[in-house]
């Protein structure tokens, strides 16, 4: 089976844009302070879906954790949901922990929501930047490289809808058998979340994958080598042409200094958090202001604001879809909400105005 004409990944040309948005289900303050329960979090999480829907986003994905400040563990059984509650956007994961999975459940899930949805799902493939899942599930982190590897080999057999046949170390082999349910008209889009490293964009264009860029630090421009690397293997080997895309952080706000009041103390909280786990140093408004600039990664302010750096982004890396992690920290429902709409309704007509000029 082969993707028809059209395939929603195939590249958009030099003056469009898709827009998304990405969440992890951050988890956010109860007005006391308190955490909120998490099935409040997804519960409020299918509201930012249908709002992304009703504006006009393209995409919407949700990220898998397994840890107390992120409430989405099993993306699947949310983009379900989701999916009875909208009606046209693109429903995907961000990314799903492919290492710590199995394979043909990935896949099964996924052509379970791309059914319920009538032909909206995505997966998003990734490592994960969390290693949580791992013990969990009882994983040796010295297979770090080999459990992804090997997964990613199978979950490709398993996409061609085809009888698979497969062996390696890291599960069973199997012998013919088909996966169940296949897509009704086309093969499963499937990205691969890369963190920076060429050896991670090599291994997506030997798939013929389309690429998604996680850019949550210093500035966007520092990526094009990455982008060339990615455009120039995807022609070596022979595959055509898929949409690159990048995700980062950000909020939209009426204007650019209620942008960045509104998130500072959160992005904050969340930065000084994963930095104190991963051995970083404290962070502080100097380094929040300048991933704010012109240059940074953080897409932070009005709409206008917000739009021109897109579009800067589009002419130096040549990338067909952009995504927003629009929840950053204990940000309230209520800004996320705001910032959701302002994104489809003032950033998305702006940056296709920008495009067009």
């Amino acid at each position: 089976m082969t993707d028809p004409s059209g395939s929603p990944t195939a590249p958009v040309g030099e003056d469009r844009i898709l827009l998304g948005l990405n969440t992890f289900g951050d988890v956010g303050e109860a007005p006391d302070g308190s955490p909120q329960p998490h099935a409040q979090v997804l519960r409020q999480l299918l509201e930012q879906a249908e709002l992304a829907d009703a504006v006009g986003l393209h995409a919407f994905g949700v990220g898998e954790h397994h840890r107390k400040d992120y409430a989405v563990s099993a993306p699947e059984v949310f983009l379900a949901a989701a999916a009875a509650r909208t009606s046209r956007i693109r429903l995907g994961s961000a990314v799903t922990v492919l290492s710590s999975d199995d394979p043909i459940r990935v896949f099964q899930r996924f052509a379970t929501v791309d059914a319920i949805s009538n032909g909206r799902a995505e997966v998003m493939l990734g490592r994960g930047s969390f290693i949580e899942s791992f013990p969990l599930f009882g994983l040796d982190l010295a297979d770090y490289e080999v459990l992804f590897e090997e997964k990613l080999e199978l979950f490709d057999k398993v996409r061609a809808q085809k009888p698979v046949h497969w062996e390696g170390r890291t599960r069973p082999a199997l012998a013919g058998l088909s996966v169940y349910p296949p897509l009704e008209h086309h093969l499963l889009p499937t990205w691969i979340g890369v963190g920076g490293t060429p050896e991670s964009v090599l291994r997506c264009a030997q798939y013929g994958y389309p690429i998604i860029f996680a850019i949550i630090g210093g500035q966007p421009r520092g990526f094009r080598p990455l982008a060339d690397l990615y455009r120039e293997a995807m022609g070596k080997y022979g595959h055509p042409m898929q949409q690159m895309a990048t995700h980062s952080p950000g909020h939209v706000a009426d204007t650019d200094e209620q942008a960045r009041e509104e998130l500072y103390p959160h992005w904050l909280a969340l930065r000084n958090r994963l930095g104190a786990e991963r051995g970083w140093g404290p962070a502080g408004r100097g380094e929040f202001d300048a991933l704010c600039s012109t240059e940074g990664a953080l897409y932070v302010g009005s709409p206008e604001t917000v739009a021109q750096k897109i579009v800067r982004l589009k002419r130096n890396l040549g990338v067909d879809r952009f995504d927003l992690k629009y929840s950053n920290g204990p940000l309230p429902h209520t800004a996320m909400m705001r910032s959701i709409e302002l994104m489809g309704t003032a950033v998305a007509p702006r940056v296709a105005e920008l495009l067009a000029g």
